[in-house]
């Protein structure tokens, strides 16, 4: 059983930058695709980032977030990251770590099979 906990969210002023981290434990995370996802309130948990393994790291991202946030892996440390720069008010949502029990790309929610607790972050304009 995988366990995953996420950190670093909080509030930031728009323009600011937030780095999330989600630690995993119970199992190694190497290898296996690993992803990020958010939900505001009122609204569906969507898609924001993930990162997995075909042949080499390979990174997606939402459209909404794309050239502002970067996912990262320190697989060393069973650590995955999510760097947020430029955020502004359409990015405050519970933030989700999830993983998936294979390595390929995953963009859907129910593709992924254990979840964190989410952490919030708040941008205010």
């Amino acid at each position: 059983q995988v366990q995953l906990v996420e950190s670093g969210g909080g509030l930031v002023q728009a323009g600011g930058s937030l780095r999330l981290s989600c630690a995993a434990s119970g199992r190694t995370i190497s290898r296996y695709a690993m992803g990020w996802f958010r939900q505001a309130p009122g609204k569906e948990r969507e898609f924001v980032a993930s990162i997995s393994w075909t042949g080499g790291w390979w990174t997606y991202y939402a459209d909404s977030v794309k050239g502002r946030f970067t996912i990262s892996r320190d697989d060393a440390k069973n650590t995955v990251y999510l760097q947020m720069n430029s955020l502004n008010s359409e990015d405050t949502a519970v933030y989700y770590c999830a993983g998936r029990n294979s390595r390929g790309v995953a963009t859907t929610k129910g593709e992924y099979d254990y979840w964190g607790q989410g952490t919030q972050v708040t941008v205010s304009s």
